[in-house]
């Protein structure tokens, strides 16, 4: 399917043209993110800004799953390997420390899919963070199973203090205040006050590890109090904290996050999230099982998100659009062969360092275990469209810059493909 470039151009053209209709911006009104009312501004006001790539500015409608047309087939069907394209990719993905999953999307109907060590189990990091997104609009689910617009209504009015459950975490959050047109960048502290909608924003746009324990504090507790969530008083909350047993809580906290992906197929051994992502949760609920991803099990998750069959069709289409980057792209995603693309990220990360063994052991580069995890939708204006999920553990060296060379060279590969079948 040969696209012409003149096209990309276009496109590009058209987003920074026509004033402030693009998502996130236009997604205000929708959610209630205050930060994209500063892009909002910036676009309309036509205020030069570098700090996103065109890619960027993709209006709320055009955000679209993609195999909605195959959503009846199972992911067996469907993550089928392609020898040849398989071969291709091999070339450029090295062996030792590695692992990745790709499926080129371009084609609905001509899936191409390609493993390497995919089953090889990962610390996950913050892309843990997309199975506390998961909970959250599962619970939603379960206590408004009938209407979405009731679901929305919640995110966007239900607010919620951080307390103790947000603190401790060195990432930063953006607050904008629309009087003043000022934004600041600062840790979460316990006075906190954000919707639910912002929160998810919080964990998800600049992944604070705070925000993910209190989106997963609330998806817990829709689960712990039913209906009574709606009505029940943060304080009232904190004292059924106080009430319930640390198994019960413990439990019932690790199912929240862990049950969704085992109605996708998703094995635990595939993955699974067993601590909250700040230890101040610790206070009440205990970790459990232990966090591990695989290449397999990521890649289960976004052919379902892209089929409408996480939740159910309006969660999974707002789930990635909460994954659309609108904020500085970093790792995989800094890769400027993405830069006109559409992409859909996250990006985690641990390591540990033996000081004895290293006293000059830097951030990102653990001489004892050194995970860095990417899983990303591309979705190039040529209508080229696919999924990336690599995992690494190499040790002694920051991965950032592999991770966006590795990225360039499998675009390079895909794209060029594409051209000319």
């Amino acid at each position: 399917m040969k696209k012409t470039l003149l096209y990309s151009a276009l496109t590009i053209f058209a987003l920074i043209s026509f004033g402030f209709n693009y998502y996130p911006i236009d997604g205000y009104n929708q959610t209630g993110i205050t930060r994209l009312l500063q892009l909002e501004k910036i676009v309309r006001d036509s205020i030069k800004y570098t700090r996103i790539p065109a890619g960027a500015y993709f209006k709320l409608s055009d955000i679209k799953l993609n195999l909605v047309s195959r959503s009846k087939d199972s992911v067996g069907e469907i993550m089928v390997e392609d020898p040849d394209f398989e071969k291709e990719l091999g070339r450029v993905i090295p062996n030792a420390g590695y692992s990745a999953a790709v499926m080129d999307m371009t084609n609905p109907d001509k899936l191409r899919y390609a493993a390497f060590r995919e089953t090889v189990g990962y610390q996950p990091g913050s892309v843990g963070k997309i199975a506390v997104i998961t909970a959250l609009f599962t619970q939603l689910k379960n206590l408004c199973p009938d209407s979405w617009d009731q679901r929305v209504h919640y995110l966007k009015t239900i607010r919620k203090h951080s307390r103790y459950w947000g603190l401790g975490d060195h990432h930063t959050i953006p607050i904008y205040n629309p009087e003043t047109d000022k934004l600041t960048k600062r840790k979460v502290i316990a006075s906190d006050e954000f919707s639910l909608y912002e929160w998810a924003d919080h964990m998800l746009s600049v992944s604070n590890n705070g925000a993910a324990s209190i989106v997963w504090r609330e998806a817990l507790l829709m689960a712990g109090l039913g209906q009574d969530y709606f009505t029940t008083t943060e304080e009232e909350q904190e004292q059924w904290f106080k009430d319930t047993p640390r198994d019960t809580l413990t439990n019932l906290a690790n199912r929240v996050v862990n049950e969704p992906l085992r109605n996708l197929g998703i094995s635990k051994d595939e993955w699974r999230l067993g601590s909250f992502f700040t230890t101040s949760a610790n206070k009440y609920v205990s970790d459990k099982g232990g966090s591990i991803g695989t290449p397999v099990g990521l890649m289960k998750y976004l052919v379902q998100l892209e089929q409408g069959n996480v939740v159910d069709r309006n969660s999974s289409l707002e789930i990635k659009r909460l994954l659309y980057m609108t904020d500085r792209r970093i790792r995989y995603a800094y890769s400027k062969e993405l830069d006109s693309a559409a992409v859909y990220f996250k990006s985690g990360s641990l390591y540990k360092c033996d000081r004895e063994k290293n006293p000059d052991c830097a951030a990102y580069a653990g001489n004892v275990y050194n995970y860095m995890n990417s899983v990303i939708i591309v979705e190039h204006p040529n209508d080229v469209k696919y999924i990336v999920v690599l995992e690494t553990n190499v040790l002694n060296k920051n991965s950032a810059g592999a991770h966006m060379y590795l990225a360039s060279a499998i675009d390079k590969i895909i794209n060029r493909k594409e051209e000319t079948d």
